[in-house]
This record gives C-alpha cells, structure tokens and sequence, in this order.
C-alpha cells in the first residue's frame, strides 16, 4: 500500500489534487480536551478556498469542557501540512487536522489541545534552550472479541472475551478449542499460533503507513489479547497528530475484522495493563542536547530535563494519566513505573534511559504516560517540566540501578511515587501548574476547564457501587 501522508504548499496544490484525485468529501478533524477525535464533512461542491482561509463554524458548547451555549461559535482552520486519504471512507475522502479558532479573538483557542502543543513548541524556540524537541510515543492496546458492561442503579458489571484469553482454555468451540494461547504475563513476543494477532497488527501497520505515519514494527504484548505498533518518532505537535491517526486506525481495522479494540490502561485484572512509553530528547542547531558524558552517556541537560519531570510527575499525572482506570495500571508488580527515578537498567523507574548505538539516539524514556492521555498535552506538558527543569536546574539525585521492588522497606521508602489515583493528581495538578504557564503554552481557564471534567469523572466512579463491594460486604 502507498503512503498518502499529503504535505501541501498552498490552496493551489490543494484543490489540484482534489481535482485530479476525484475526492468526494473532505473531512474536517480535531481534538478535544479529553482527547477524543471529532469530525465534520463537507462535500466538495461547498469546499472552496474562503473556508480553507477562513474556516467553518461550529457549535463549541456541544463539546466538552469548552464554551458556553451563550458564547458557542468556534472555528476550524484546516492545515495543509498534514493531510491523508481516509482508507474507512466508501467514497473518496481526505482527513485535513484542524486547528481550532476563536472567533472572539480571532487566535487559536486556549482551550484546543493542538494549539497548546503548538504554542509549547513555539515556547521552547522562543527560550534558546533547544530548536527541536521529539517524542517516540509507544502506545499499547488490547484487542477483545466482544465486550459487554452495564453501569444502571440495580446492576453494574462488565464482560470482555477473547479466544487469546487464558480462561478460555476449557471452553468449547465450534472448530474445537486448539489450547494455543499466552499464559497470564506470557505473551511477551511469543509465535504463532500462540500469538493469534500478528496479521491484525500487521494490517493496522500497513494502514497506518498508507496514512503518511513513519512506522516501525508490531508485537504482541505482555498480557494476552495485548498488542503495540511501533512508530517512528517526531515532533511534539507532529507525534500527537500521529497518535491521533494510530488510534483512529486501530480501533476501525480491528472492528472490520469483527473485532473491538480499547485503550483502556487496565481493562483486565491480574495481568499487565496498557502503557504509553514516551521517548524525549532535545535537538539545537542538529546537535542532539542530551548526549554527554554523565551517567548512561547523558547530558547534564538531559539530567536536569529529568529532574523537571520527576519534580512534576505528580501533576504530570493528571494529564498523562488522566483516568480513574489509569490508577489501576499504576500499582506494583505489573512492570508499572510507580516509582520517581531514572535508571539505564530498571525498567521499574518511571524514567529509563535506552541503550543506544550512536550520541544521537540518547534519549529519555518516561514510563508513566499511559494511551488515554491526550497526546497534545500530555507531549506539551512533559516537554515543559523537562524544560523547567533545565531553566532551574533540577538534579534527579542518584541513579537507581537496583531492583526498586526489591530495595529494604525504609530505602523504598525515600523514594517518591506518582499518584494513586486521578483525585491525588488533580490536587498535585492544581498545587503545582506555574510551569505549565511559562509563555502562556496553557492557561489558567484551560486547566480549571480541563480539571473539571475530570473531576466528574472521579466523582461518578467514587460515587458508583462496586460488585466487589457485594462479595466483601453483603452480608456483613
């Protein structure tokens, strides 16, 4: 499959290739703060170059955590430099990213992710401190066969299966029960027929490719039914565009293959959950910034760039981690950085730092981030504590090379942890923001904005009754 990734100069080019590619619709997409995907269509005959200079009208107070019904217009302004054919469309059809405009102010909306990740980008220019700052997320997903939940006032559950599934191995299949399937923890890079999704995840590479996303490579996961695609990395605003196709393409191949995919961090109790790794490093002039002769070959700016994010982490954790299932991932024993510290060696440390064959590719690693974070604030977010930590000079402290989770109870002690569940990081998050502030990469009214919709989503999950509640305490 060709890659179909469009990069246009101008209107010009646009509407050439609309023309001599006979495209039906174009698709206007953008994100919102949860991280959600939206989108509206226009067919050709009513796309022309006053809305690609001046951008359509919607209706801000239908989407979450934006405007009032009173104040609701908003605008879209696509951007030619990031285009693609829509390989799901029955008719021909381009996905254009858009940014999204006040019309108040006639700016870029403080409230729209991918102008915060942009205004961050323009920040870090604008501070000497570097020219280039790229992000290699890796994004772990599960793929089930079918999912059933309930959530009413007499009955709350939920019911997911797979024939990947360790409990499935008595169950009685039509074709008959072939027995090949990962052990609870064992589906590290096993084979077929134990790995039963190799051509599923190979089919969401090609798609992603075809999309104009650099990829890398595909393997199962620790758990079973759990998967990651590898792509390349890319620029703060440019890896989140990335991320946003990654996951429109996983969820749409998976349900034309009948199946179902979620990025849920831990749909599944007692296995691995779902990370979001994310590769960091700082470029000026084509010099790479975190490459020296430190430990593991850092830099003593990359080691402040790690300082900055562990002294943050825990209000990092509202925006990486920004759901109550995420805390659920974030416990020991399932290979979850619940620990702040860095390491070359302990892939328990919330940052790690890869073995590299060239100064080029040092890099850091931070683990915590799990995929329901939307990718434009939370890249935004770690690249600005990484750089207060460079502008205030924040060592990490010492290197932890030692299992953390088996370290004397009083040393592990000493060791800061992120949080433990989504109310602590809000709390973190709104007693430790002012770096998130610097050049107005994101504002007051947008955190609070950001908060309380998370907070609903605390409230109703400290709020629901639990089956686990009925077996402790029924009959109490």
């Amino acid at each position: 499959m060709s890659v179909h990734s469009l990069r246009f100069k101008n209107n010009t080019e646009l509407f050439q290739y609309i023309d001599e590619n006979h495209i039906e619709f174009i698709d206007f997409n953008f994100t919102d703060l949860r991280g959600a995907w939206h989108h509206t269509t226009q067919h050709v005959s009513a796309f022309d170059k006053d809305i690609m200079d001046g951008g359509i009208f919607f209706d801000g107070s239908s989407i979450a955590g934006w405007k009032a019904i009173n104040d609701s217009d908003m605008i879209l302004r696509p951007d030619l430099r990031k285009v693609s054919l829509d390989p799901f469309a029955a008719q021909k059809t381009i996905k254009m990213f858009c940014d999204v405009y006040d019309p108040a102010t006639k700016g870029p909306y403080n409230r729209d992710p991918r102008s915060i990740a942009k205004r961050a980008e323009e920040y870090m220019k604008a501070s000497g401190i570097a020219d280039a700052a790229y992000m290699g997320p890796e994004a772990e997903f599960f793929i089930f066969d079918d999912v059933k939940f309930a959530v009413e006032i007499n009955r709350v559950g939920f019911e997911i299966d797979s024939e990947e599934g360790p409990y499935n191995t008595a169950r009685a299949y039509e074709t008959g029960n072939m027995g090949h399937r990962p052990r609870v923890k064992g589906g590290y890079f096993p084979d077929a027929p134990v790995d039963s999704l190799s051509d599923i995840r190979g089919e969401m590479l090609t798609v992603m490719q075809s999309r104009g996303v650099p990829v890398e490579k595909h393997h199962h996961e620790v758990a079973a039914s759990q998967c990651e695609l590898g792509i390349l990395y890319s620029t703060v605003t440019d890896s989140a565009d990335n991320i946003q196709i990654y996951k429109h393409v996983v969820h749409n191949v998976a349900h034309s293959y009948g199946k179902t995919a979620t990025f849920m961090p831990k749909p599944v109790y007692g296995d691995n959950g779902s990370g979001m790794h994310v590769h960091q490093s700082l470029w000026k002039g084509g010099k790479p910034l975190f490459a020296g002769d430190q430990y593991a070959g850092l830099s003593e700016t990359a080691l402040f760039y790690i300082g900055g994010i562990i002294k943050h982490a825990r209000a990092l954790n509202a925006i990486t981690n920004p759901t109550t299932n995420s805390y659920k991932r974030l416990v020991p024993g399932y290979e979850a950085p619940v620990l702040l510290a860095y390491s070359a060696r302990n892939r328990s440390a919330s940052c790690r730092i890869p073995h590299v064959a060239s100064a080029n590719g040092r890099r850091v690693e931070v683990r915590f981030p799990d995929p329901c974070a939307n990718p434009y604030l939370g890249f935004a977010a770690m690249m600005m504590a990484g750089l207060d930590g460079i502008q205030n000079r924040i060592h990490p402290g010492e290197a932890m090379d030692a299992n953390l989770y088996e370290l004397p109870a009083a040393e592990l002690a000493r060791i800061p942890n992120v949080c433990g569940s989504l109310r602590d990081a809000l709390t973190a998050l709104e007693a430790d923001h002012a770096f998130l502030l610097k050049g107005d990469v994101f504002t007051v009214d947008m955190l609070e904005a950001y908060a309380a919709l998370k907070m609903e989503e605390v409230e109703a999950y400290e709020t629901m009754v639990h089956p686990i509640e009925y077996k402790m305490y029924y009959s109490s």
